[in-house]
């Protein structure tokens, strides 16, 4: 059965991962399914179709039925798309409210600024991939109560960033918390998940999302880590900032729970 990629590409507009997409399509053309003849009919992997069909039903948007061999069944387009929509009005109504917080901290901050004599003085700009590495550990190694990262492409640490694990181990012992966000694109990708099983293992809590707007790592709520992509120099170019500002980095952990509480858990680790 051919998927129309058009429709698959619309329902991840709306939220839907491109799988969960492609499983929905599946459901509605007929009465019930398998789990089998889903992940046979809308081509996903046999292994990843239970956490599908498991996502859709949290999202009511598919409902299981009992028996010898359980079976699955979409909800109809109306409904589903009603509660897609509400999710998406609940996720601008949040960042609304981000963003109006973020304004009356950023304003009298631009204010300041204009008064300071010297406006860098509390940030680091760097632009060459050994010095981002080496600040990327100094950041985790000066953590002492929390980590919240974004983690998306191009890496800087190593893949095993055994060092990384460490941090993730000392953190969780001492009764911290170490989170991160993942691009739902790394749920296909084995060397990222190895890592993302491995810093699990550790004490990392980890969800993914569609998009993340950068690169992020925030430390204490007073150390920020961040890709800057240069808009002059093109793509590929890169400025990072390493920012010593409780004010930012609180208002940037506003904007990492509002992307946290909207995405989804990955696959069991353990």
């Amino acid at each position: 059965m051919e998927l129309d990629d058009g429709t698959v590409n619309d329902l991840m507009s709306l939220g839907l991962p491109r799988y969960e997409a492609r499983v929905y399509l599946t459901l509605i053309r007929r009465g019930s399914y398998t789990a089998a003849e889903v992940a046979r009919e809308a081509d996903v992997p046999r292994q990843r179709v239970y956490d599908v069909l498991d996502a859709l039903i949290r999202r009511q948007l598919a409902t299981t039925h009992p028996g010898r061999v359980a079976t699955y069944s979409g909800v109809t387009p109306e409904l589903a798309l009603a509660r897609l929509m509400a999710v998406q009005r609940e996720s601008v109504d949040r960042l609304e409210r981000v963003s109006q917080g973020l304004s009356e901290v950023l304003q009298p901050l631009y204010f300041q600024g204009r008064e300071h004599t010297d406006p860098l003085d509390y940030i680091e700009i760097l632009r060459d991939p050994k010095a981002i590495s080496e600040r990327f550990a100094d950041i985790q190694r000066q953590a002492r109560h929390e980590l919240l990262t974004f983690c998306k492409p191009p890496f800087v640490a190593p893949a095993e960033n055994t060092e990384g694990m460490e941090v993730v181990r000392r953190l969780h012992r001492a009764g911290g918390t170490v989170r991160a966000i993942y691009l739902d694109a790394s749920l296909d990708d084995p060397e990222t998940m190895d890592h993302v099983r491995r810093f699990a293992a550790a004490g990392e809590e980890a969800r993914f999302a569609a998009e993340l707007p950068l690169k992020l790592v925030i430390a204490d709520a007073s150390l920020v880590l961040c890709d800057m992509p240069d808009p002059v120099a093109g793509e590929g170019t890169t400025t990072t900032l390493f920012i010593e500002h409780p004010a930012l980095a609180s208002c940037l952990r506003l904007a990492f729970d509002t992307v946290w509480n909207g995405a989804a858990p990955g696959p069991a680790t353990g």
